[in-house]
């Protein structure tokens, strides 16, 4: 809790130092949100994905049906892996859909991803009007549960956080970054992707489950192993780099209203998942 207060003060102080109203921030990736859904909506997301890292999903609807399992029942908008399950067979399935709510948002259903370890890349590109460096994050994320296809999160007691920067080079973590920011032109994302080691990650050899371009969280500051020193210069240093990008939004960019209507659809979510 203590970090995303600083998180949100860093910035704050930051766009205030650089005179530009922090409220912009839900501006940010404001192109991608879907004002007829109300949502940043996962299938919006995944049609950016290029073919080879994309895995199959569709909206959830009686009577169809995946061609194999297991597959992941997930809200059509979430945070911390909040409403997601896994269906192992078609009567789980069934069983989902039989037990939802009138009101329960719209869900989807996705295939499992085949790579064994789960990578977290948080990305924030370089400012154009300042010409700063883009701040890059890899993070492993990693479950002491023996499943082998768990629904991580930070609220899953069995999920921890592994730093994978100084097992890669700089050359490494520029062509990891180089490959996650050619999917869409966010100004603050975190990718979470599927691969059998970091080897196969940096030969794109993954598969995208989700990106997060609504508040996504740094995980490697949730991390044990890194002092808290180091993760309040990453704090200071990303959040300087994301008010440089706030202050890129042009003037012309259309304004949406995004804050309150993620309010509404978190607490449909909330609402839905507690009956």
């Amino acid at each position: 809790m203590l970090i995303r207060i600083l998180l949100v003060l860093s910035y704050i102080a930051w766009c205030f130092r650089f005179r530009i109203g922090p409220w912009k921030y839900f501006q940010l990736n404001a192109n991608y949100f879907n004002e007829d859904l109300d949502l940043f909506s996962k299938l919006d997301m995944d049609a950016l994905i290029p073919s080879q890292w994309r895995l199959p999903q569709f909206a959830d609807q009686a009577g169809l049906f995946p061609e194999s399992y297991p597959v992941f029942i997930k809200p059509e908008w979430g945070q911390n892996s909040q409403g997601i399950v896994r269906a192992d067979n078609e009567q789980q399935l069934i069983k989902h859909r039989q037990t939802r709510q009138k009101n329960s948002p719209r869900y989807l259903i996705q295939a499992a991803a085949k790579g064994q370890r789960e990578f977290e890349i948080f990305y924030i590109p370089g400012a154009k009007t300042d010409r700063s460096s883009a701040i890059i994050s890899i993070t492993e994320t990693c479950n002491s549960s023996g499943d082998k296809m768990p629904i991580n999160g930070i609220n899953n007691a069995d999920t921890s956080y592994q730093s994978c920067m100084s097992q890669l080079s700089e050359q490494q973590v520029k062509k990891i970054e180089l490959i996650f920011s050619s999917i869409g032109d966010f100004r603050i994302a975190r990718y979470c992707a599927r691969a059998d080691s970091l080897e196969a990650l940096l030969d794109e050899q993954f598969s995208i489950v989700e990106i997060n371009v609504y508040v996504p969280m740094p995980l490697t500051l949730l991390v044990n192993r890194i002092s808290f020193k180091s993760k309040l210069k990453f704090v200071f240093l990303s959040m300087k780099q994301l008010a440089l990008v706030t202050k890129d939004i042009p003037d012309s960019q259309v304004v949406k209203s995004i804050f309150f209507k993620k309010l509404q659809s978190a607490h449909v979510l909330k609402t839905s998942a507690k009956k």
